[in-house]
């Protein structure tokens, strides 16, 4: 079904991106002033030292080759990125090849300045399958922190690597990890008055990205989404002459568009449960937040008026949307029940706040500021409240949690660049660029994986 007929694509394009940039929004110079974290087993105090981590897993794949040093290299990169590890160059090692069923030469790694060691020993065993036993050592009181033994198929090793990394920092700062997650993007290629825009997906740490195929031809994506039980991806199509929403099934490959909808529909979310979906639609001037029941495909408008409204965010419980209107001459962030109604405005420092994006506790809300030419990616309280800004730069937009909303990861584009991802921690002491040969543009964090 044509949503509209015989509109030129300029007129399409115009219009959604219009919505689209509403949410996007005044950027005063970034606070880092505020209280960072200590890592004392918990991320929630102080100023934090990265702590020094020897990782030493050794083992051969079924060829011989050296398996045990590609995922020892996978966990010092994600304990790396993370901030608050420093992981030790294994040039510096004294043991070498620590056996992981035996206690390490604790003095040896004392030597070193190592405060804890994982090693371990990764093997394909009799039935094909790859196996990592790892152990977790506390150096300076010489006890042991974690045993576990991981199996996969062997060309699962990498997700092998990041479940390590997960125990590793779970154990250590008392947070849940984040390293076994994808991210769905916008891959975005040619020149930037004739842009492609592929549908995408990677491993969080930027490895093995691959294209999704998508309905249409000539098809440019928009605002890609994970449900909740990242089995789903919910997309904006935009053609020649249509702008609607596809839900792609990862499993099956199968997907649908949502409904017959009159109007450009665009801006998808999943709600918690992935019971229904809440989108903008635009249509007759104005732009208003719809919720469809994904079993019955039943829709209910949640706002109304002559105004912008987009950018739909559940929280966590799913009681309550965010969204961004300009309703008051300016984008600002509004809260409203999940069904409509009790709307209120949470936002009002200078400038325009748009792309509100709950937590996953709920806790928070991650937002883009536009003020005095530039972009900033902030966080502020459920309620509206302690707003603070964390990057800040000529442009940058479309925040995403991760998964223990410790982490946002969003988008940066330089003056005549292309856009990339980037990734900060939520007190602003870490943030960099999220590793991607070409450019890309709206991430959407995965929960993790199962």
């Amino acid at each position: 079904m044509r949503l509209i007929n015989k509109m030129p694509f300029s007129q399409i394009l115009a219009a959604v991106t219009g919505a689209l940039l509403l949410m996007c929004v005044p950027a005063f110079a970034p606070n880092y002033a505020y209280a960072q974290d200590e890592l004392t087993g918990t991320v929630d105090q102080g100023n934090i030292q990265p702590l020094p981590i020897a990782i030493a897993i050794g083992g051969n794949d079924a060829s011989g080759g050296d398996l045990g040093n590609k995922i020892s290299k996978v966990v010092m990169n994600d304990l790396e990125s993370s901030g608050y590890f420093a992981p030790i160059n294994p040039a510096a090692f004294i043991q070498q090849n620590p056996d992981v069923s035996v206690q390490p030469e604790f003095a040896a790694w004392k030597t070193i300045n190592a405060q804890y060691l994982s090693n371990g020993r990764a093997f394909v065993d009799s039935d094909g399958r790859l196996q990592v036993d790892f152990r977790l050592w506390d150096i300076f009181s010489q006890n042991q922190l974690l045993g576990q033994s991981l199996t996969a198929t062997p060309e699962n090793w990498r997700r092998i690597a990041h479940k390590i990394a997960d125990a590793i920092y779970e154990k250590l700062t008392g947070q849940e990890g984040y390293f076994d997650t994808r991210i769905v993007f916008v891959a975005e290629s040619g020149y930037k008055t004739a842009r492609i825009k592929h549908l995408a997906i990677m491993d969080q740490d930027g490895a093995n990205p691959s294209y999704l195929p998508v309905a249409g031809n000539n098809t440019k994506v928009m605002t890609p989404r994970f449900s909740a039980d990242s089995q789903e991806i919910a997309y904006m199509a935009l053609t020649a002459d249509s702008a609607r929403i596809y839900i792609y099934n990862l499993e099956t490959g199968r997907q649908e568009a949502v409904g017959q909808i009159k109007g450009m529909a665009f801006a998808p979310r999943f709600s918690p449960d992935g019971s229904k979906l809440a989108f903008s639609v635009s249509q007759g001037g104005a732009t208003n937040i719809y919720v469809m029941d994904l079993r019955t495909r039943s829709m209910t408008k949640l706002t109304s008026g002559g105004f912008i409204n987009t950018s739909p965010s559940f929280s966590a419980d799913g009681s309550t949307i965010a969204f961004t209107s300009d309703r008051g001459g300016s984008p600002q962030i509004y809260l409203m029940n999940a069904s409509g109604g009790n709307v209120r405005r949470i936002t009002f420092g200078g400038g325009s706040y748009s792309t509100p994006v709950f937590s996953p506790k709920g806790d928070q809300i991650a937002f883009t500021k536009q003020s005095g030419g530039r972009f900033s990616i902030g966080v502020m309280d459920a309620g509206g409240g302690n707003a603070k800004l964390l990057t800040s730069s000529y442009l940058e937009e479309g925040p995403t949690w991760a998964p223990n909303g410790r982490y946002i990861m969003f988008f940066r584009e330089s003056q005549g660049g292309n856009p990339s991802l980037w990734m900060v921690e939520v007190t602003g002491r870490v943030e960099r660029a999220v590793p991607y040969p070409g450019g890309a543009s709206d991430p959407a964090w995965s929960p993790r994986l199962k």
